[in-house]
């Protein structure tokens, strides 16, 4: 066999061989793309709702269907862990500020004294755009059986017998809903590193199909 023909046959060997390494390699990087869980009892999804932003605008489930949002609860006077929870919800904000698919739903807990107005001086200071930052208030029973029957973020189910006027929900949760209204993933709002987790998770959301 000439040195010619040995050439040739070597260098098919090889381009054969990186051709199948790199097939297994992209099969490998493909199967490696994180896949986040879905919460809750099989087949369930986020309910109906009619809220109020902070421009007096009604906000229905409709609004936010096949967008990828984060929920939080809070109240406008609280001097504990809101602040700080709305600091980094900033971070969450501004990480996807301008993306049409993406929104952040944050409820009130005491809808009594965050009337619209209130909800509205309070959203100026994260010169947040209404229209993909919302701070709802609405019917107090409403915005607590979303909190514990939809999103999850309360630890007690059953409320039998508890008055509403003295019920009071108050978590650190941050929630992650893909387009499909399915709870993807919750997260400590005070804690940077969880934060930051769910700034990326929001981004695998973000190229998950329907």
């Amino acid at each position: 066999m000439s040195n010619k023909k040995t050439v040739i046959i070597l260098v098919t060997f090889f381009i054969l061989l990186s051709a199948v390494f790199m097939g297994y390699f992209y099969k490998e990087t493909r199967v490696k793309v994180k896949k986040l869980p879905v919460l809750g009892n099989p087949g369930q999804k986020v309910t109906d709702f009619s809220f109020t932003d902070q421009d007096g605008k009604t906000l229905t489930l409709n609004d936010v269907k096949g967008k990828v949002y984060v929920t939080e609860y809070f109240f406008t006077t609280c001097k504990g862990i809101c602040p700080k929870m709305n600091e980094n919800m900033t971070r969450v904000y501004n990480a996807y500020k301008g993306n049409s698919d993406f929104m952040i739903l944050s409820h009130t807990v005491d809808p009594k004294k965050d009337t619209v107005q209130a909800m509205k001086e309070y959203s100026l200071r994260f010169e947040a755009n209404p229209e993909q930052w919302k701070f709802l208030t609405g019917d107090k029973k409403e915005l607590y059986d979303m909190a514990r029957y939809s999103y999850l973020v309360s630890a007690t189910d059953d409320t039998t017998g508890v008055d509403i006027a003295s019920d009071f929900i108050h978590t650190d949760k941050f929630v992650l809903v893909d387009r499909d209204g399915r709870i993807r993933g919750q997260y400590d709002g005070t804690k940077p590193a969880s934060v930051g987790a769910l700034i990326a998770d929001i981004g695998i959301l973000l190229k998950e199909k329907e």
